[in-house]
């Protein structure tokens, strides 16, 4: 039998860009096309984005979507096009949807069947359920068509399409990244191949939107599970594979290192809230230290070293090897760094509140008010010249509060909001093994973590050392383990408590926190959804 080709479109969709996104489908048929394809497939709601969200509420932007792919399927001709878009039903319901086009009409439509409604989903509120599995066919080729969350769960259409004689299933999906999730999707894509005898080919979304990320990684696998085509993390590619034949298979791409891969998360999550919300570039506080110096790092992998600002923010507190380290940080990126001490300003403070603070030793109260004039000035920056502050609070911080509202937090979006404090280290490390030199200082790898915001600070004056504190929060933030089966893990039920304590009483600020990008299986924005409001005892 002669193998069939088809080309896997990974593209990087914008929400709402409906005419955007469908140029850019055009344009990835006809490259499908050229090389030979006869079905070329594109992600989940490639016509809308991915999530469109509350956009879906609107009859219009569904009536635009509707008219934009049927302009689409008119247009498409010499191929068959497996295109994401929003169905309308007569009874005026709406269906995510996979249209397929070819010879310049409509060939078909298949209705997701299984509607994700956790973590980050909530696809019950806007969509309908389809009914019915959907063959269709690609010259003389019988094809299965699924989209991402069918082939999650027992039951779904994909064994009913190999049983009523698909030559393939197709899978259209935007499955949000987390670290280690393209192995999880890899083995479960072999064994639907390995049940039914027949290959299957994922097409993923790449990109990213809001807090989430999709890193691509499209693959094809055989009738016997094996891996035939793979394509790359984190960027756009046209994935074009034989199947089902004599010299089956396609191009395999490199698969990254865990902290290559987060970190290649991070730059494109960080790039495209930047590029789609269209910011002329990017500000950070550089304090020294070793988030900072990451987030810096981000954002000049991201940009371009032109479009990114470093502020260095001295206070009494600073140390000189704090502001040398951050200056030998912005020396190794390539980017402007400006000076601005904040010691007036804060000595201003004081006398201001001299009458109402008489009498009171120096706490928090003081050490906000260092934090809360960066802010200011970042912000003011940012007004002025119109580039994003990015914050550059880590997950361990956020978890248990030891940040700032409207200081550290102020900005609008935390490149690093997903990333514990170790994790930090270990990214910080590959990058510079990646750059081949310490563009990271090694002092600034090396120092105890410090806030500097009084004499002699360190974070292990308030918290515990990373080490314990970072596994204590991985099991109860993101496995929502109780106090007695974390303190079963080896650790001290002080230390436990005193942790469950932090995070309950610090929802109030992530509430408030800007957006950033997801890397764990749990995040502390959609996937986690606590009350503020709350005598829970853990």
């Amino acid at each position: 039998m002669k193998p069939l080709r088809i080309a896997l479109a990974q593209i990087n969709t914008t929400v709402g860009d409906i005419a955007g996104n469908a140029r850019k489908i055009l344009e990835y048929s006809d490259r499908a096309k050229g090389a030979g394809a006869r079905v070329v497939v594109f992600p989940e709601l490639a016509l809308t984005g991915y999530p469109p969200e509350d956009l879906l509420l609107r009859d219009s932007f569904v009536d635009e979507n509707l008219s934009a792919w049927a302009g689409l399927a008119r247009k498409i001709s010499g191929i068959t096009a497996v295109v994401g878009f929003v169905d309308r039903g007569k009874d005026g319901g709406i269906y995510n949807a996979a249209g397929i086009a070819a010879g310049g009409r409509v060939r078909g439509v298949y209705r997701k069947m299984h509607l994700p409604n956790y973590g980050v989903f909530d696809e019950v509120r806007y969509f309908r359920r389809g009914k019915e599995p959907l063959l269709v066919t690609a010259g003389s080729s019988p094809i299965g068509v699924t989209i991402c969350e069918d082939i999650w769960v027992r039951g779904g259409p994909l064994p009913r399409e190999a049983k009523a004689g698909a030559r393939i299933i197709l899978n259209i999906s935007s499955s949000p990244y987390h670290a280690g999730k393209w192995e999880t999707r890899r083995e479960l894509i072999a064994g639907h191949a390995r049940r039914t005898g027949k290959p299957v080919a994922y097409c993923n979304l790449v990109g990213g939107q809001d807090e989430l990320v999709f890193d691509g990684g499209s693959i094809v696998v055989s009738g016997k599970g094996e891996l035939l085509a793979r394509a790359g993390m984190f960027n756009e590619e046209l994935l074009v594979c034989d199947v089902d034949g004599p010299g089956e298979g396609g191009p395999i791409a490199h698969v990254p290192g865990e902290e290559e891969e987060i970190f290649r998360a991070l730059v494109a999550g960080t790039r495209d809230y930047v590029e789609k919300n269209r910011f002329p570039g990017a500000i950070i506080g550089l304090s020294g230290g070793i988030d900072s110096s990451i987030v810096a790092a981000i954002a000049v992998e991201a940009l371009s070293p032109s479009r990114v600002t470093g502020v260095t923010m001295s206070s009494p507190y600073t140390s000189s090897e704090s502001v040398e380290d951050a200056h030998a940080l912005a020396k190794n990126l390539g980017i402007r760094c400006i000076d601005l001490s904040i010691s007036d300003v804060f000595s201003s403070f004081g006398e201001t509140l001299a009458g109402e603070f008489r009498g009171l030793a120096p706490d928090a109260a003081e050490e906000n008010i260092q934090a809360r004039i960066r802010g200011t000035l970042l912000m003011a920056l940012s007004n002025k010249f119109g580039s994003l502050v990015l914050t550059t609070g880590n997950k361990s911080e956020m978890s248990v509060g030891y940040a700032t509202l409207y200081g550290d937090m102020a900005g609008g979006f935390a490149a690093i909001k997903d990333l514990y404090k170790t994790m930090v280290y270990r990214v910080s490390l590959y990058y510079n093994r990646m750059r081949g030199s310490s563009v990271i200082p090694e002092r600034v790898l090396k120092k105890p973590p410090s806030a500097e915001l009084k004499p002699d600070q360190k974070d292990s004056d308030s918290l515990p050392e990373y080490e314990v504190l970072d596994p204590i929060l991985r099991m109860y933030v993101e496995k929502d383990r109780s106090v007695p089966e974390i303190v079963a893990k080896g650790f001290s039920e002080d230390v436990v408590r005193k942790v469950v304590s932090l995070v309950d009483k610090s929802e109030y600020k992530r509430r408030q926190a800007p957006p950033g990008v997801k890397i764990t299986p749990r995040s502390l924005g959609k996937d986690r959804r606590m009350p503020i409001t709350n005598r829970s005892n853990g």
